[in-house]
């Protein structure tokens, strides 16, 4: 078998439906498809959660209304009548949703995100699954909520290989004698409660790699609106470069560092397995894309560039004055723990710790009143996170014309810099 993940833009809407089931059509091998919710739904449900959670009920109905029209309307422009039962499926989710409100809320706001966002997963695959279906393709809609299991940590759940590995041998691999296609959620799991859990936003790569792991799969296929791994985002970079085959160990570097085509846990589970990673157009599916393999010979052929905008720079010092050693390194890195600051870089020498993060993911007053007892704490805000793999002298030059460097990280493979416009 091979697996499809399918993300939300290659679902915004009827034409783009039609554009999957003729994707999937052209492949006669079984497939197990990953599809993620449609359009920006996952973003209307996180703000369904948020006036639930207010308590703002004129607000949540009309924006669970908004979200419930949205995929009628995909699924007219698919379906002559509405007599197939997909209608009546996506109604009841709808209805559900709304009966959530007169509920008791739970304490747990990253449970009731998980149960709530979740939603716009599986009633994207719903409608999927019976379109191939509608298009003579057999097919068959699976639940992630029963076959990948995860741990109780809502938002961020990690996955129990074992487990799952064992569900997807008995729930899913058997529905292949029946069917040509399984059509199952991206970023959703459950617990072994039967709660449901994400992955992490952007987690349905993921998904795809954890049912690629499960299934022994001949390989993985992520469908973008791009022609492959660019080696710059193009909203930032002119003249981008298609990376045509690159190593596992690249792709891992190069999500590890920011690069937004593919979700940073997806690649290690098919490195492991030595299952090659595809990444393609979905609007131009005959086109070669990029390979993600084992071989590490082409890696070097390109500089790749990743930008990070609106990091904020903090700089710790005891007060003190006693040198930074292993004792208060290990404070430190606790205490950033504790407000749940996600370092993208950190640098220390005798005095002084510096660890840069993105502004939007971190309560810049909470970072400094975790230190005040025993810390100095300077911050600059508004810089620029500069990453090259396989730099030269001649591509620092080029993106930092103009930039003052205030801190700059180098190896043998990756610089790292960060700056401000002059």
């Amino acid at each position: 078998m091979k697996v499809f993940k399918f993300g939300g833009a290659s679902v915004k809407d009827a034409d783009a439906v039609r554009n999957v089931a003729s994707i999937v059509s052209r492949y006669p091998e079984k497939l197990g498809v990953v599809v993620s919710a449609m359009g920006k739904t996952t973003n209307a449900m996180e703000e369904i959660v948020g006036q639930l959670w207010d308590r703002n009920e004129a607000r949540f109905v009309e924006l669970v209304e908004e979200r419930r029209a949205f995929h009628l309307d995909i699924l007219a422009g698919l379906f002559e009548t509405n007599e197939n039962g997909v209608f009546a499926e996506v109604n009841k989710e709808f209805d559900q949703l709304l009966l959530k409100y007169s509920e008791r809320v739970p304490d747990n706001f990253n449970f009731e995100y998980d149960q709530i966002v979740s939603i716009g997963e599986v009633v994207s695959t719903k409608i999927i699954a019976a379109f191939l279906n509608e298009s003579s393709i057999k097919s068959s809609w699976t639940d992630a909520r029963e076959i990948v299991r995860t741990d109780n940590q809502y938002r961020e759940a990690e996955v129990d290989w074992n487990r799952t590995e064992e569900l997807f041998t008995e729930k899913f691999i058997p529905l292949f004698d029946d069917n040509d296609v399984l059509v199952m959620q991206g970023f959703i799991g459950h617990t072994a409660e039967g709660f449901t859990t994400t992955l992490g936003r952007e987690g349905s790569d993921f998904t795809a790699a954890i049912m690629a792991y499960c299934c022994n799969a001949e390989s993985v296929t992520i469908w973008k609106d791009v022609p492959g791994m660019l080696n710059a985002d193009p909203k930032w970079f002119e003249d981008t470069v298609k990376l045509d085959r690159i190593s596992f160990k690249e792709a891992i570097e190069l999500s590890y560092y920011g690069a937004s085509v593919i979700h940073p846990k997806t690649v290690k589970p098919l490195q492991n397995k030595k299952i090659p990673l595809y990444v393609k157009s979905f609007i131009d599916p005959e086109a070669e894309g990029t390979t993600i393999q084992a071989s590490e010979s082409q890696d070097h052929l390109i500089p790749s560039f990743i930008f990070k905008l609106d990091q904020v720079l903090f700089s710790i010092t005891p007060k003190d004055f006693s040198f930074l050693v292993e004792k208060n390194l290990s404070d430190i890195l606790n205490r950033i723990s504790r407000v749940n600051a996600k370092i993208n870089v950190m640098q220390n020498s005798a005095l002084n710790f510096s660890f840069l993060v993105d502004a939007a993911k971190t309560d810049i007053q909470k970072v400094l009143d975790v230190f005040e007892d025993q810390y100095l704490v300077k911050f600059n805000d508004g810089l620029e996170l500069i990453t090259i793999r396989h730099y030269d002298d001649a591509t620092i030059d080029r993106v930092t014309k103009n930039k003052e460097v205030l801190l700059e990280q180098k190896t043998r493979e990756t610089a790292r810099l960060i700056v401000k416009n002059k």
